[in-house]
């Protein structure tokens, strides 16, 4: 396998092209990408937008995927081609949709596959509509907790006054939670979501600093909507 440019870099990975319309993204720690690829497959024989993934012989820490083409909803935001109504609408059908997929394991009924970092940075808007990436996070669990997540990173960015994405954030968070209406539980998957993100070493002590406000955000617009 003849590994080309650098295409893009997260937080703990990197992305290269390879050709004939696929990528490989390269985890820089010691995790293992199988279990996420199994995850990908999975949503995408029920129906739900992911890249194709590619199962090969190469290293655990590989996933090969087919290339996507389109700015992530993030950079349409800030350029102005999509608007914090449609942003927000999108991500609460997104999930709605990806918690009709019955989970693989898990023998509760109820327990979904959940994305639990799905964000405007994490959403690909292709010609053929939105495409959801990096599901390294991906768990089985009750859909409440993947709708309280999401909307905590947004209410994060909402209420720091430092960041140019406040205001956008502020919208989208707002018609999110209106969207999600029951299915974003402000009580106890709330206060789970809080605690994750508070476990979370990749956020800073000042994003830390911002959750007690994020959250008290959340159950405003709660309350507000319903």
């Amino acid at each position: 396998m003849e590994i080309g440019e650098l295409v893009g870099a997260g937080r703990s990975a990197d992305v290269y092209a390879l050709g004939d319309g696929r990528v490989l993204r390269r985890y820089r720690v010691d995790l293992d990408a199988r279990r996420e690829l199994e995850v990908m497959a999975h949503v995408a024989a029920h129906g739900f937008p992911v890249p194709e993934v590619f199962p090969g012989d190469s290293s655990a820490t590989d996933l090969v995927m087919r290339r996507v083409s389109g700015p992530t909803m993030l950079h349409a935001l800030l350029d102005g081609r999509i608007g914090a109504e449609e942003a927000g609408r999108t991500l609460a059908a997104l999930l709605r949709r990806l918690h009709r997929i019955p989970a693989r394991g898990s023998r509760d009924p109820r327990d979904r596959i959940l994305h639990l970092d799905l964000h405007p940075d994490n959403v690909m808007l292709t010609a053929d509509g939105p495409v959801v990436i990096d599901w390294s996070n991906a768990r089985e669990g009750r859909p409440a907790l993947d709708c309280a997540l999401s909307a905590v990173i947004l209410a994060q960015v909402a209420v720091d006054g430092e960041s140019e994405l406040a205001a956008p954030a502020t919208g989208l968070v707002g018609v999110l939670v209106a969207e999600l209406g029951a299915d974003l539980d402000p009580s106890g998957p709330l206060d789970e979501a809080r605690a994750r993100r508070a476990a979370d070493r990749g956020l800073s002590a000042y994003e830390l600093s911002l959750l007690d406000e994020a959250v008290a955000l959340i159950r405003r617009l709660a309350v507000r909507a319903s």
